[in-house]
């Protein structure tokens, strides 16, 4: 999506799970509107907030005038899988999107278009390198030719649905899926408790939340190291995507089991 729209709106790590939110990234022309929702991944959900990020993947099923189901050249293909049985019913067209083939040969991409032939025989395949800008252009076209005509959703100045206060909380989280391993990544997330803007600097307060003490000094690191590097990394992001110079301050709260509690969970955005 980010690149469909020429702008970082979704967090990108190597690491699954990376997208917890539906993201919304508008793109304005002058005869057209397109309004991409970048959903978390299908994954069998062990936790609450694995079942809220299933079910807003599911509910993109719903409101949608086109599918891009992207997979890549690494996925292991699952045919018995229950979101693809309802894309074989879907009444709305489908593109399949083959990513990363720049990591792949063209005859294992042909196979790969095969299976997925099989697999999803009413979908239209695309193969593109997104990093390499391979094929957007005639992915893009091909959105446009399949849109319904419809008046704008959105005013044409706005690019996404989501606050500022979001996009803070989630270039602090990708910082933290690229700078710890192992559970850490999965047990975190941050809530922006102060977000102050003036002519000059953006004064952010961030609270992150872990589920348990030995967490907490994994983050921190030998003399505080670890998040010094996560923060000075995730303020630099932050003058960038803002255009200004940041403050940024963290603290780190324990709040056991929060990805199990529905309270919680709603206060930190999923509904």
């Amino acid at each position: 999506m980010n690149a469909l729209i020429g702008e970082k709106l979704s967090i990108i790590t190597s690491k699954v799970q990376t997208t917890r939110h539906r993201i919304m990234g508008i793109v304005n022309g002058d005869d057209f509107q397109i309004v991409y929702s970048d959903t978390p991944g299908i994954i069998q959900p062990v936790y609450k907030l694995q079942e809220y990020m299933v079910k807003s993947s599911y509910s993109a099923l719903s409101d949608a005038d086109i599918i891009l189901y992207v997979t890549d050249v690494r996925e292991t293909l699952d045919p018995e899988q229950d979101y693809l049985k309802k894309l074989s019913k879907i009444k709305v067209p489908v593109l399949l999107t083959i990513n990363k083939i720049d990591l792949s040969s063209e005859s294992k991409v042909k196979q790969l278009i095969a299976a997925w032939n099989n697999i999803l025989s009413g979908a239209e395949i695309i193969p593109v390198s997104a990093i390499n800008n391979f094929n957007l252009e005639k992915l893009f076209n091909r959105i446009i030719e399949l849109l319904p005509e419809a008046p704008p959703f959105y005013p044409k100045d706005e690019i996404t649905d989501k606050s500022e206060r979001f996009f803070a909380s989630e270039i602090i989280r990708e910082k933290i899926l690229l700078n710890y391993k192992k559970e850490i990544p999965y047990s975190v997330e941050i809530e922006i408790e102060s977000f102050k803007e003036s002519d000059n600097i953006i004064r952010i307060a961030g609270i992150i939340y872990v589920l348990r003490d030995s967490q907490k000094g994994i983050l921190i690191g030998h003399q505080g190291q670890a998040l010094k590097k996560t923060g000075t990394m995730a303020r630099k992001d932050l003058e960038s995507f803002f255009n200004k110079k940041i403050y940024l301050a963290l603290r780190i709260k324990v709040k056991k089991d929060w990805r199990n509690n529905p309270g919680i969970l709603r206060q930190l955005g999923y509904h």
